[in-house]
């Protein structure tokens, strides 16, 4: 017998660097998101600092998942009530990564480092690792954007028994190949979904900054690639939605 499960992921404005409109923001939208039963809620690429590959800034933002700064973060989101995932630039040591933590009531579940970084992310480098998680016996594994091009990263998920990959991703673009890509982007993630089995629940940014657009798309796709709900293209919006696993 199948069980229901509410999931829920943001299409919001690039906030970049500043920390504390993020966090608030990520309260505002979880606790909006726990009201409608959601026990699960994704947010998009780097959202916690902002997505950003010039080095300096990358290194300057980067935040250490062992450090002070990051256990007063996770105290700020002990009250929140679901499973959350956000992006984040994580350093360790010299190394950045492009990173998606699980958090629990305030506790470091885990995270996923994106395994395949796109041309212009060589400043970060790779993850390894495929982990997958559990919440309230629904089990889902991560891609980050990129990492949906290639079908070995969803099977890594679906592979390990996970019904659900969350995909937090970033696609502020220069306007014609946002044009292009539009479509493109929910097609992808669809062919994920059928090739795995796997329900799908993406984040991704939207509006525009310095002279790049980001139209989305937040979406859920079901096993058979059909997209079953997704926020309007360019709106700023929370998605609810119940999936059967």
């Amino acid at each position: 017998m199948k069980k229901q499960f509410t999931v829920a992921a943001c299409q919001l404005f690039d906030v970049q660097d500043d920390l504390e409109r993020s966090l608030e923001e990520i309260i505002d939208q979880a606790t909006h998101a726990a009201e409608q039963g959601a026990a699960l809620v994704c947010f998009s690429e780097c959202y916690l600092q902002g997505y950003v590959v010039d080095e300096r800034q990358a290194r300057r933002r980067a935040i250490d998942l062992a450090s002070v700064q990051f256990s007063e973060i996770l105290e700020k989101l002990k009250p929140i009530h679901p499973t959350l995932v956000i992006g984040m630039i994580e350093k360790v040591e010299e190394s950045l990564y492009i990173t998606a933590v699980v958090v629990k009531r305030g506790i470091l579940l885990g995270h996923y480092r994106k395994n395949q970084l796109a041309a212009g992310e060589r400043l970060f480098a790779a993850g390894t690792e495929t982990p997958v998680f559990e919440v309230n016996g629904l089990r889902f594994g991560i891609n980050i954007c990129f990492d949906l091009q290639f079908s070995e990263r969803a099977a890594a998920v679906a592979n390990q028994g996970a019904a659900l990959v969350v995909c937090p991703c970033y696609n502020m673009l220069h306007p014609e190949n946002a044009e292009t890509w539009k479509e493109k982007h929910n097609a992808i993630r669809a062919e994920r979904a059928r090739e795995t089995g796997l329900w799908l629940l993406s984040s991704d940014v939207t509006g525009e900054r310095d002279g790049q657009i980001s139209y989305g798309p937040t979406a859920v796709i079901d096993p058979g690639g059909e997209v079953v709900a997704q926020v309007p293209l360019m709106e700023e919006g929370l998605l609810v939605h119940e999936i059967s696993v």
